[in-house]
């Protein structure tokens, strides 16, 4: 059995004349925390919303454990089970933590009701400790409704989303970019648990530190193309050589050809 569990063949993605992703071959293996990097729109985001269902992809293929993916949108992609951070979080401020984690897929009970059900409360408060446990997330009080939560509680929670389901792959999209020092470091020590788990992540992020510390490749975008797939894991690449190729300076000709 291939241990590649997400595939893309020349993923390709037009907004009318404009070319936002062209061919991006990109494979993951089980277990790997990599890494999408690249300047303001050098296609990073949009590679996640062909993957994730977001938007429809122009031409190209997906394959996720081997089986090959055209989801119509982001609740195809949820219930395959690809669980995205995204940078707006996607949480309601006016609930609490359970009823955030189980938006859309409530748990019920006496179901044999018919159209009668009630929400099981309990269970879906047991399963949001479960999912806090497995990923490490401490919330003081998880009847405590987001908007009075600090950003970092925030981020936590639509990370913690992703275990309560136990995802197949998580995909975060600038986790950090609006938190402080001490959140950030609450976040960063999640996805080590995650790793520690065997559970793959991809991460896009701009925050080089912190991609040194925590994946094990790089994936370098650049005017819509991969440029550079860079092993990180024995030290053989720096910072510098991933800022060559976001800026061009390094155009990654060596990479394209052995494709």
């Amino acid at each position: 059995m291939s241990d590649i569990i997400l595939k893309t063949e020349n993923l390709t993605k037009h907004y009318g004349g404009v070319h936002a992703l062209v061919d991006a071959n990109f494979e993951m293996k089980k277990g790997e925390h990599v890494a999408i990097m690249g300047d303001n729109g050098a296609g990073k985001s949009t590679f996640v919303r062909q993957i994730t269902g977001v938007e429809q992809r122009t031409s190209g293929k997906v394959w996720l454990y081997g089986d090959e993916v055209n989801f119509a949108g982001p609740l195809d992609a949820r219930e395959a089970g690809i669980e995205t951070v995204f940078q707006t979080l996607a949480l309601a401020d006016d609930l609490d933590v359970p009823d955030n984690l189980f938006l859309g897929r409530e748990k019920t009970k006496f179901d044999w009701l018919g159209p009668f059900r009630f929400l099981d409360y309990k269970a879906m408060r047991q399963a949001t400790m479960e999912g806090l446990e497995r990923t490490g997330v401490k919330i003081p009080n998880i009847r405590n409704t987001i908007q009075n939560m600090s950003g970092g509680q925030r981020q936590c929670v639509a990370i913690a989303r992703t275990a309560t389901f136990a995802s197949r792959l998580t995909i975060m999209d600038e986790p950090t970019a609006a938190l402080g020092v001490q959140e950030t470091a609450q976040v960063e020590n999640i996805i080590r648990t995650l790793k520690k788990a065997g559970e793959p992540l991809i991460l896009v992020s701009h925050n080089m530190r912190q991609v040194f510390d925590l994946v094990d490749r790089i994936v370098v975008f650049r005017r819509g193309r991969i440029c550079a797939n860079l092993d990180i894991k024995n030290g053989d690449h720096t910072g510098e050589d991933v800022v060559s190729y976001i800026t061009g300076a390094k155009t990654g000709a060596e990479f394209e050809d052995a494709l």
